[in-house]
């Protein structure tokens, strides 16, 4: 390919000439007749020009070249948008996303498609998806632009306009619809704080007044046990938005953290107020009150999140430490391995250690005096079976439930077997 002559295409096609950009690259096709790049930019000229035809054409030409080209089938896609060929469209859309899972615009241009088609879900979930590749591309106007259509389609309820705050008219949680802060605070989760940190850096340089940027970075700073620092980025947060539930309840995690049980309980108190449904503010406040040794107080608390949502692990597992300290072992075992059972469910295998780790410090110990004769040995099935069961905390139903599903996936093995893969599995994650 004529790299000068390209890029005098390329050049009259930003002057917005584009007759005399089709005529250059006809010449550079003329020279190399297999430049996937040259059909693509002739096919935009003949888009901007108004051909839309033509322009599909030189696109079907560079998917012939490479059947595998996201960028031809994007742009075969824009052009078939223009003339209202929504299946054309969706078809050519789907390609370039099959071909390139990184494309945001493609994901944006599925986004648009499914609003005009009336799937405002869909449409909504693609564009979260196209922002959170536009912030990791470190685009941020086009994360933006993502996030704008978003609001622009989000079904508006009576409680989202502006009006005084009740307990009945409370606005939601700023970060409770998953948008682009999610891919960061999801990279915390797993332990990649130093690139959460820097993608929130970013996100900040680009827009210092963000609060939902501040509020995340604080959440990530918890995470790595910087609680001063997290405590300086709620604040700020609430001084831009004193309205955010999930502001609050990260800075009472935070207080609680520097023995500021009060402080935390007072923060809750507020998410509470702005947000009565949020099941993880219970649980915040309920630690805050086991603190102060109000353990009955904690105990409510954990109720009253389990009751919003009966799969709140957390839950379970302060509310097992809170048994603990009571000295109601038999409620605390109860507790942790239904929390367990759910860590183990989300694979959140650090929390799972965590739980695991405490149900063996409480899990009754043989106390019977030694048999006058040596026991049998253990077969192979009862020895793995035992193992199991350490790692599920003596949880018999999920230890069961786990087998079970080994065994559908992997008909015709031996019990050993499965015993073992699952082992091995469950092993192999708490590494």
């Amino acid at each position: 390919m004529s790299a000068p002559l390209f890029q005098q295409g390329q050049a009259q096609l930003r002057q917005k000439k584009y007759a005399d950009a089709i005529a250059t690259f006809t010449q550079v096709l003329a020279v190399d007749p297999f430049s996937i790049e040259a059909y693509c930019q002739r096919g935009l000229a003949h888009y901007d020009s108004g051909n839309v035809y033509a322009a599909i054409e030189d696109y079907g030409k560079a998917l012939d070249i490479d059947p595998k080209s996201a960028k031809a089938y994007y742009c075969r896609a824009l052009a078939r948008l223009s003339l209202k060929n929504m299946p054309g469209t969706m078809v050519d859309v789907e390609q370039a996303i099959g071909c390139d899972r990184t494309y945001a615009a493609a994901y944006k241009l599925r986004g648009i498609v499914h609003r005009k088609q009336g799937d405002i879900q869909a449409a909504i979930s693609d564009f979260k998806v196209a922002s959170g590749l536009y912030l990791d591309q470190k685009d941020a106007e086009g994360a933006r632009q993502c996030m704008d259509k978003i609001e622009e389609i989000r079904p508006k309820t009576p409680a989202n306009t502006a009006a005084p705050i009740t307990k009945a008219s409370a606005p939601p949680p700023a970060l409770s619809e998953k948008d682009y802060f999610t891919q960061i605070l999801d990279r915390a989760k797993i332990g990649q704080l130093s690139q959460a940190l820097s993608d929130i850096n970013w996100v900040l340089q680009a827009d210092p007044q963000d609060g939902k940027a501040y509020c995340c970075r604080g959440l990530v700073y918890c995470k790595q046990g910087n609680y001063q620092a997290a405590i300086a980025d709620f604040n700020q947060a609430l001084t831009l938005n004193f309205e955010d539930a999930i502001t609050y309840r990260g800075r009472s995690k935070a207080r609680l953290n520097l023995k500021d049980p009060q402080g935390a309980i007072s923060d809750c108190n507020q998410a509470l107020f702005l947000s009565p449904e949020d099941s993880d503010a219970y649980v915040a406040r309920g630690n805050a009150y086991r603190a102060i040794g109000h353990n009955l107080g904690a105990i409510e608390d954990y109720a009253e999140a389990l009751r919003l949502n009966g799969n709140n692990a957390d839950a379970f597992f302060q509310r097992g430490l809170t048994y603990v300290g009571m000295k109601e072992h038999p409620q605390a075992i109860a507790d942790y391995q239904r929390a367990i059972s759910l860590f183990c469910g989300q694979e959140d295998w650090f929390n799972y250690q965590q739980v695991l780790t405490q149900l063996h410090k409480i899990q009754p110990v043989a106390t019977s005096e030694p048999p006058t004769t040596p026991p049998e040995p253990l077969t192979t099935y009862e020895r793995l079976w035992q193992r199991l069961l350490d790692l599920l905390g003596g949880n018999q139903d999920l230890a069961k439930g786990m087998v079970r599903r080994m065994r559908t996936s992997y008909p015709g093995r031996s019990e050993e077997w499965y015993l073992e893969t699952v082992i091995l599995d469950l092993e192999q994650h708490l590494r």
